[in-house]
């Protein structure tokens, strides 16, 4: 799988629009790119960290409260961070601004809690195509994700619903990467579909259930989708 840029994006799902915006400008510090419809009610708001986007999803209707998902911790390299700092948003996720480089880390750096960390790191790997640092880190260009075990596979877990929901990769080609990640063993729940002149886009998920989106953008690929 070829990676359109080095970074991957991070997707929260919120029904708090203000409270987050203020937390994520103002605490967070990440500058604010733009908005855009997804449809279903759902507004995206974006927000800039290096070339790593923090995904704020903004929906309509009452999301579910199920609980923390895989992805347990954002970590944002910040210029105004003398040391780490411990953060939580206003629906509770745990957020933890670093020093730009700190432990390597630039733009946004994701800590995943799984139920198999060798499963996953083999997964994140082979079917995703990220490269291994050490036996619980991986890279994708400078975005880093983090393995930490204790948690329990769920495979059935919804992706709008509140808190830290998904991973985006942006890659050259939406198709080939999702056949690619499917023969390697993810899980496919969403085929690849075209929105607009925007981006071909398509979903699978981890062995734990995590939401993987796989972005063809025409802004980050630099041709038409």
């Amino acid at each position: 799988m070829e990676f359109a840029k080095a970074f991957f994006d991070i997707g929260v799902f919120t029904n708090q629009r203000e409270a987050q915006q203020v937390f994520w400008a103002e605490r967070a510090g990440l500058p604010f790119d733009h908005t855009q419809k997804l449809g279903g009610g759902v507004l995206q708001h974006r927000y800039q960290a290096d070339a790593a986007i923090l995904k704020l999803n903004d929906a309509r209707d009452a999301l579910a409260d199920i609980g923390p998902g895989p992805i347990r911790e954002i970590l944002v390299a910040s210029p105004d961070a003398p040391e780490p700092i411990s953060l939580s948003d206003p629906d509770g996720n745990r957020v933890t601004l670093v020093p730009c480089g700190h432990q390597n880390i630039q733009g946004l750096a994701a800590r995943l809690v799984v139920s198999d960390p060798l499963r996953s790191r083999t997964f994140y790997r082979d079917a995703i195509g990220m490269t291994e640092l050490s036996d619980d880190r991986l890279h994708c260009g400078l975005g880093q994700l983090w393995l930490e075990p204790g948690g329990t596979a769920d495979p059935d877990q919804p992706l709008a619903a509140r808190g830290i929901r998904y991973l985006t990769f942006q890659v050259f080609d939406c198709d080939t990467a999702f056949a690619h990640a499917v023969a390697a063993g993810a899980m496919p729940a969403r085929e690849p579909v075209t929105l607009g002149s925007t981006a071909r886009i398509a979903f699978v998920k981890d062995p734990d259930g995590t939401w993987i989106e796989l972005s063809q953008r025409a802004s980050v690929t630099g041709k038409a989708v």
